[in-house]
């Protein structure tokens, strides 16, 4: 009787350190990233706390560094077209005020059916750069 009990306790604590941990704010695991979903136009649209031109670097170096193709930029318009997964986007980063700054990421072709983590991967990537400032390099 006290093996079967040992055996039970064992197999209920194996169950919960296997069972996903969801972190507090994050509504996406690793799975729903990659899968190709409908996404919601307001999870491609985000206001951050800096000002719209570093915003715009913060944004094309996001694009950059998530290793997507860039095709074509507009600085004066703000707007960078780039390739994803074979599904091309625009990216428009925009002025709210003086202090802040909105990017909007969606796809070319109006089809909101894509993988949501290309979106939040950019919007990850700005905010833990956020608080470094382009330079200029002579």
């Amino acid at each position: 009787m006290e093996r079967i009990i040992k055996l039970s306790i064992v197999l209920v604590v194996l169950c919960l350190s296997i069972m996903p941990v969801n972190a507090a704010g994050e509504t996406f695991n690793l799975s729903t990233l990659i899968t190709a979903q409908n996404v919601h136009y307001e999870n491609c649209t985000k206001v951050f706390n800096t000002d719209h031109v570093s915003l715009f670097y913060l944004t094309l170096a996001a694009i950059n560094a998530n290793r997507f193709t860039v095709d074509e930029i507009q600085s004066k318009s703000g707007y960078i077209l780039f390739t994803a997964v074979n599904k091309k986007f625009l990216a428009m980063v925009s002025n709210v005020n003086t202090n802040q700054g909105m990017v909007r990421i969606t796809p070319a072709d109006n089809n909101y059916y894509f993988q949501p983590g290309i979106v939040l991967n950019i919007f990850k990537y700005i905010e833990l750069n956020l608080s470094k400032k382009p330079e200029t390099i002579f």
